[in-house]
């Protein structure tokens, strides 16, 4: 691959080009996708803690915005680290941009709930009572909805939902999409995910419905092809992925401590790891709030890892064009740096993903879109409503934008867009009403 072709300025969907002085074409990405609809409603989706009442923890939104900030000194400081391997119109500036875009958008088609709500979803479709549905669908199809990925419901909000439907949606450049997609294939086949866990399964991040718009967004970018249904990353992929990991690692500790799940000594030593060498912030001695100290060990521990993880992408260059780079970037840092991740990882999933309290409010997420899928789904399959409740929910449907047609397929494709845009409290709410119960908001 070479950086000429991933780099492309060009734009899905439109053949005008446009120069300005003030905006580079990254920059306009950026900021096409914050004043989006489908940006602004993840102010109220689960990043990790679904329904919470603390309005300090954080969301799918101020998520999304600090790895854009991660993922933008990670893609200045990269590209000032192999400038003289750029083309010389590629700025430092840009090259930033470009990251900072695709971590903003990263999280865009997630749905309600979070983490929750992606597995209540694929429990829905999965269930035998929902086998029927394989008859009217191809297994690809099928597939798709059985292993519905936030992944690939990004890639069709940014490619044809938003903005321009089905004609280039958001309209952002090549080098933007290829960057946010980290997993460039497609679903694969049902029976090659069997016995496998959840967290070890083969994610992906297209939908059979936008395969032609992957296939263009990879050969405008020269991404290699691995089979018919795959392509190797973008290299700024794997920048994306650092910013969110970076994030996830850290920013969830965070939350947990704001909400009684963790304790201050647990995570001092975690932070103080990945520092190393960089030295102790003196907040940490001092008599300050605890607020104070972790803001001073997060500071101090992303800047040793921005640092690293741009020196791993410079060591790492000719393997990331070449397609062949074995794990993440994070996996080519220093040792202490990926035991302190995997650390930070590993307290998250026995602390903070096991309480009592989260388990409770997702089996209210879970109960939520199962009453939405079950009220909705059957409309995809029978486009004349006959009861009152069918009337009714087809308003609601068309309210959202969904017009369906003739392809069960992509009515049930659309029913999914309806739901996955809802946030946390509108997905409850809808449920709630759905079932007849007004008794207000979590």
């Amino acid at each position: 691959m070479r950086w000429t072709q991933l780099l492309s300025p060009a734009r899905l969907g439109s053949r005008k080009y446009h120069t300005e002085q003030a905006r580079s074409p990254f920059h306009k990405d950026y900021d096409r996708i914050i004043f989006s609809q489908s940006f602004r409603q993840l102010n109220r989706k689960t990043q990790v803690h679904p329904l919470t009442q603390n309005d300090g923890v954080h969301t799918r939104l101020t998520h999304s915005l600090e790895v854009s900030c991660v993922g933008r000194s990670l893609g200045m400081l990269a590209a000032e680290k192999i400038v003289g391997d750029l083309p010389p119109w590629v700025t430092p500036s840009d090259f930033g941009a470009i990251i900072q875009a695709a971590c903003l958008a990263h999280d865009i088609g997630n749905p309600p709930f979070g983490h929750a709500g992606e597995y209540a979803v694929r429990d829905w479709f999965g269930q035998p009572k929902q086998a029927h549905l394989m008859e009217l669908l191809s297994p690809k199809e099928f597939s798709d909805l059985c292993q519905f990925e936030g992944n690939a419901q990004g890639f069709r909000i940014l490619t044809r939902l938003e903005y321009h439907p089905d004609d280039g949606g958001m309209r952002l450049t090549y080098a933007t999409l290829g960057a946010f997609l980290k997993y460039p294939r497609l679903a694969v086949s049902l029976e090659d995910q069997v016995g496998k866990p959840s967290h070890k399964r083969t994610k992906f991040g297209c939908y059979q419905s936008e395969r032609e718009l992957l296939n263009e967004v990879a050969e405008q970018l020269g991404l290699i092809k691995l089979s018919e249904d795959s392509y190797c990353r973008h290299p700024l992929a794997y920048l994306l992925e650092a910013a969110d990991d970076i994030c996830y690692a850290l920013i969830d500790l965070e939350d947990g401590l704001l909400l009684g799940m963790l304790h201050y000594a647990e995570v001092e030593p975690l932070f103080l790891k990945l520092i190393g060498d960089y030295g102790t912030p003196s907040e940490v001695l001092r008599d300050v709030p605890m607020t104070q100290k972790l803001a001073a060990l997060r500071g101090r521990a992303m800047k040793r890892l921005v640092e690293e993880v741009s020196q791993a992408f410079k060591n790492k260059q000719t393997e990331l064009l070449d397609g062949t780079l074995k794990g993440s970037l994070l996996d080519h840092c220093p040792r202490d740096i990926c035991e302190g991740i995997e650390a930070a990882k590993n307290l998250t999933r026995t602390r903070i993903f096991t309480n009592p309290q989260k388990a409770r409010l997702e089996l209210v997420a879970s109960a939520s879109l199962h009453v939405l899928l079950g009220s909705l789904m059957p409309l995809a399959l029978n486009r004349e409503a006959e009861t009152f409740r069918e009337h009714r929910l087809s308003i609601i449907l068309q309210h959202h934008g969904a017009t369906l047609g003739k392809s069960p397929y992509e009515n049930m494709m659309q029913i999914l867009d309806v739901i996955t845009a809802l946030s946390d409290h509108q997905a409850y709410a809808l449920a709630q009403d759905i079932k007849g119960n007004r008794g207000g908001m979590v």
